[in-house]
């Protein structure tokens, strides 16, 4: 077989069989061409949006969610509805000690703040903030450091900006750290600034120690948020269900009232978001191989055709010696040739489409996927998939040819 494939008369007559009709040949091909194109294309782009999705994840904890104060919207135990429910240390402590599966529990402050230096101004939003945020959701620095335990205890006014806040407060290519930024009877030494992510919500652009916006903003014991993550052994969602009760028992909440208590489980978004690019990547494979054996079975129909059209052709060949074997496995390379020579122009034109894609949508920070490729392993299985089809569909235009016998193929006109 190996030998066979070698020899040049197998191929010359391959690419005599497909010169006899150029355009059918060409629209044979457009088939698999297309198919394969799919495939690549939205395989490769799928992966894009997952590597956009994991950068995006990459510095947080995703066994983790976020509880801040609502209001309460029911009555309960004589409480009027529309009552502030005020989180504080206390309740980070209790849910602590009496919550299973929590590893921590990390409390901060909101604030707004107007912050000046020289003749630039600006508004922000911030956040009073312990070291450990640094460790659950890490920033990606771009100069100096983060909060450290030392400004906590000593109640520095030290701050982390975002690029935002630097961008409107510095001067281009200015060296920020060490630099003063002033506020409404408050001025910050900053320490660090970080390339921010947005999750949506009220942006956060500068952050400074816990325990000097609780000295600044006069916030004893309350809190505005809390990060919760949970041991990965636990499911989040069962310890978002126990938080929550836990949290409606110490502020007399109404158990039905789900309002009182805000919040997002970053690990059920997690989940929710990798269950959406599995079903995505699941969609492509179904699309890109159902328009592949679409394809292929063109190919068949028009082998059919150029099979009738050379009746006489393979009556003659039978009736010099050639045995059925070797007119079907003549027939099976021109339909596995065909397959593969779109299969491999298919595979160029996504790779090609898949670098336009990268050069549009996936440079720059706001960019909606990032490296869109295909590995070689799929590049191989798209061309065995290729390969395996247009053997079994050149099997139908194979059998064709040799169900004929050699006398009635010499009386074929």
């Amino acid at each position: 077989m190996i030998k066979f494939l070698l020899e040049k008369d197998t191929w010359q007559e391959v690419f005599d069989s497909l010169s006899k009709n150029k355009l059918r040949s060409i629209l044979t091909m457009v088939g698999v061409w297309w198919g394969i194109l799919l495939l690549i294309s939205l395989l490769g782009s799928a992966k894009g949006i997952e590597n956009n999705f994991n950068r995006m994840f990459e510095n947080f904890a995703t066994n983790s969610l976020f509880i801040f104060s609502g209001r309460t919207t029911m009555p309960f135990k004589g409480y009027q509805e529309g009552r502030p429910v005020p989180l504080s240390l206390n309740d980070v402590e209790k849910i602590k000690e009496n919550i299973k599966g929590v590893e921590e529990v990390l409390p901060s402050h909101f604030f707004n703040i107007t912050l000046n230096r020289k003749s630039l101004a600006a508004s922000f939003g911030g956040r009073g903030e312990f070291p450990l945020i640094d460790v659950l959701a890490k920033k990606d620095l771009l100069w100096g450091r983060y909060i450290n335990q030392n400004d906590i205890d000593e109640r520095k006014k030290v701050a982390v900006i975002s690029e935002d806040a630097y961008k409107q407060l510095f001067e281009k290519d200015e060296y920020p750290i060490g630099e003063m930024i002033y506020g409404e009877n408050v001025s910050f030494t900053v320490i660090g600034v970080y390339k921010v992510v947005r999750f949506g919500g009220p942006p956060i652009d500068i952050d400074i120690p816990f325990t000097t916006s609780q000295q600044i903003y006069n916030r004893g014991n309350k809190i505005d948020l809390m990060m919760i993550t949970g041991d990965p052994s636990f499911e989040i969602n069962q310890i978002n269900a126990d938080v929550k009760l836990l949290l409606k028992n110490i502020h007399n909440i109404h158990p039905d009232d789900n309002r009182a208590l805000n919040g997002f489980n970053l690990g059920d978004q997690f989940e929710q978001l990798t269950g959406f690019l599995t079903g995505m990547q699941f969609l492509t494979w179904f699309v890109g191989i159902a328009t592949l054996i679409a394809g292929v079975f063109a190919i068949g129909g028009i082998l059919l055709i150029s099979v009738k059209e050379r009746t006489k052709e393979i009556g003659v060949r039978r009736a010099l010696g050639a045995t059925p074997f070797l007119i079907k496995r003549q027939i099976i390379i021109e339909s596995v040739a065909i397959s593969l020579i779109a299969g491999v122009l298919g595979i160029i034109s996504g790779g090609i489409i898949l670098m336009l894609v990268n050069k549009l949508a996936g440079i720059g920070e706001d960019a909606f996927m990032r490296n869109p490729s295909v590995s070689i392993g799929i590049v191989f299985f798209a061309l065995l998939i290729v390969t395996s089809l247009g053997t079994l569909i050149g099997l139908i235009p194979a059998f064709k040819a040799t169900s004929v016998k050699p006398i009635d193929a010499l009386r074929e006109e």
